[in-house]
């Protein structure tokens, strides 16, 4: 998934998988993480708030793939 940061305008893209597989640094987030909670069964469009460490975020989701 491809969000956009609705307070920094920065985007990022995500690939949601296992526990196992998870590496944020390559992009990868396990599906038990808050953010990817937050995402699965969102569509193109949606904006969606997460509870960060410092605070709500609000990502807008820009573009979504399956692999």
């Amino acid at each position: 998934m491809t969000l956009i940061d609705e307070d920094t305008e920065k985007k990022a893209v995500w690939q949601i998988v296992g526990e196992v597989e998870a590496d944020a640094k390559k992009g990868r987030i396990s599906i038990t993480s808050p953010l990817a909670r937050a995402l699965i069964g969102k569509k193109k469009g949606t904006t969606v708030e997460v509870m960060a460490p410092g605070g709500a975020k609000a990502y807008e989701i820009t573009k979504v793939e399956w692999r």
